[in-house]
């Protein structure tokens, strides 16, 4: 106990506090900014077992914000990355590194035996799948997301409501680091405030920042929090996202980027219909409409369009998540 005295110090925490985080399981999906701070956290508080999804590589652009690499891993896997530096932190905590992203058809095994998770990923097609398998489970859920030198971090479900109650619909525009840039001490705050809900959640803290979330601005230089603990959920499940696994062969598959965007789309069988063509377009009434574009975006605002002329089987792909 000697590692984890300075927080065993804390009543609220002391020895079975801390037996509670060695015996915890967290799911934690994303190994690049936010990860940066929050693993390394999760690994010194003495959190036992994380199972860590990441498909991408370490690259150099990466490393102004993604602190947990070095040099000498440009190239690698950055969940192997992450594995080998948490080890070297603390080698009580076991972690599961998956090379991979984190499908829809893979998330019943992803959460099989976890806790809590934590939404890394800063991709809203994947914060949408996570809340809408983390609701019905009561499984907590931390999500952050940073742009530029703006940002957020909340809890959601295990008792508090989904995301989908804050976020009811998709957004219209987005951005990322890659096409809009960011700091990297904006990520690292909210990536350290992702850390201290997950282990407060853990730990059984109160209040509890389950139903809580707050907003980030280190332009202007102000914080806001606000509580959602009564926000209700839509009256109608919003349209899932799935992946290749998890389609089928009679579904009718709708690709909506251009062909100089992709020339290859998810499936063999698509029809190519470009969003300002949906409108026009007479949806099949015996099949389901799968609807596939780059990052869900341009596939949720189409799919509100097939909703509204009363179209109910419908699904989303983003091609960048798969």
């Amino acid at each position: 106990m000697a590692r984890y005295q300075r927080q065993t110090m804390l009543p609220e925490i002391g020895e079975a506090g801390q037996q509670r985080l060695a015996r915890a399981s967290v799911l934690v999906v994303g190994a690049g900014g936010l990860s940066a701070t929050l693993l390394p956290l999760l690994a010194g508080a003495g959190v036992g077992f994380i199972r860590l999804y990441d498909g991408d590589r370490v690259e150099l652009h990466n490393l102004h914000r993604q602190t947990l690499f070095g040099v000498g891993d440009v190239g690698e896997p950055k969940a192997r990355c992450a594995q080998r530096a948490l080890a070297q932190r603390n080698p009580d905590c076991l972690v599961e590194a998956h090379s991979h992203l984190l499908s829809a058809s893979q998330l019943p095994q992803a959460l099989e035996g976890i806790d809590l998770v934590v939404d890394a990923a800063d991709n809203f097609a994947i914060t949408y799948q996570l809340s809408d398998a983390c609701y019905p489970r009561d499984l907590p859920l931390i999500c952050a997301s940073v742009l530029g030198r703006k940002g957020y971090v909340g809890g959601f479900c295990g008792g508090a409501p989904g995301y989908r109650a804050v976020f009811p619909q998709l957004p219209t525009a987005s951005g990322n680091c890659n096409t809009a840039g960011v700091m990297g001490p904006a990520v690292a705050t909210l990536g350290a405030m992702q850390a201290q809900m997950a282990l407060s959640v853990l730990l059984r803290l109160m209040p509890s920042p389950l139903g809580c979330m707050i907003q980030c601005d280190f332009v202007d230089w102000h914080i806001r929090q606000f509580r959602f603990d009564d926000a209700p959920e839509p009256d109608t499940p919003g349209t899932p996202f799935i992946d290749r696994l998890m389609l089928r062969d009679d579904d009718c598959v709708v690709e909506l980027r251009s062909l100089e965007e992709a020339s290859e789309s998810v499936a063999d069988r698509v029809l190519r219909i470009l969003p300002q063509q949906i409108a026009a377009w007479q949806p099949p009434s015996d099949q389901r409409v799968v609807l596939v574009c780059a990052s869900g975006m341009r596939a949720a605002q189409a799919a509100d369009n097939l909703a509204a002329r009363g179209v109910t089987r419908l699904a989303l792909m983003a091609a960048n998540t798969l």
